[in-house]
């Protein structure tokens, strides 16, 4: 999917419209107030491959090894955000750790992508700095077995089924 429907639910999870939500970050109508809002609408913005937005909230020292034609010819199916913890990243803070789970579907295969991102504010605008991947998983990007099944336990670890999880 390379666009959403201003009115369709917003990718990133929040129970707002794309339109009114991410929607307006990607196309500079108003900018992220906090480090999470940046986070989503990052994430929005993997969900409808839109480069430009992910450069201009990179941080400029990060820029030179970004590819945004690789963003671009991008193929992945984003399904889901889940963010799992914030620190800091508040109207008030300069700086913010915002904790995700992303799943996405690659060549038919579901994969999570968990990482723990710094961000930082800089002349007023939130910016994405970089990323770890926490020690618990052996990857940061898990692929589950094509023989998981609907109602087995999901093989990211969270605990839920498949089907209400990552399948």
């Amino acid at each position: 999917m390379a666009k959403t429907d201003a009115i369709a639910p917003c990718p990133c999870g929040a129970p707002e419209i794309f339109g009114k939500c991410c929607g307006e970050l990607l196309s500079g109508k108003r900018k992220a107030a906090t480090a999470e809002q940046l986070m989503r609408s990052r994430y929005s913005a993997f969900v409808t491959r839109d480069a430009n937005y992910l450069l201009a909230t990179l941080a400029s020292e990060k820029a030179p090894g970004f590819d945004l034609e690789q963003i671009k010819a991008d193929r992945s199916e984003w399904f889901g955000l889940e963010i799992i913890t914030t620190n800091k990243g508040s109207i008030l803070d300069q700086h913010g750790i915002v904790e995700f789970i992303a799943r996405f579907r690659e060549q038919g295969r579901d994969h999570m992508l968990h990482e723990i991102s710094r961000f930082e504010r800089r002349n007023g605008n939130w910016l994405y700095i970089d990323g770890e991947f926490p020690e618990t998983s052996r990857s940061n990007i898990i692929v589950s077995p094509k023989n998981t099944g609907r109602n087995d336990p999901c093989p990211c670890g969270s605990g839920k089924k498949y089907k209400k999880c990552c399948g």
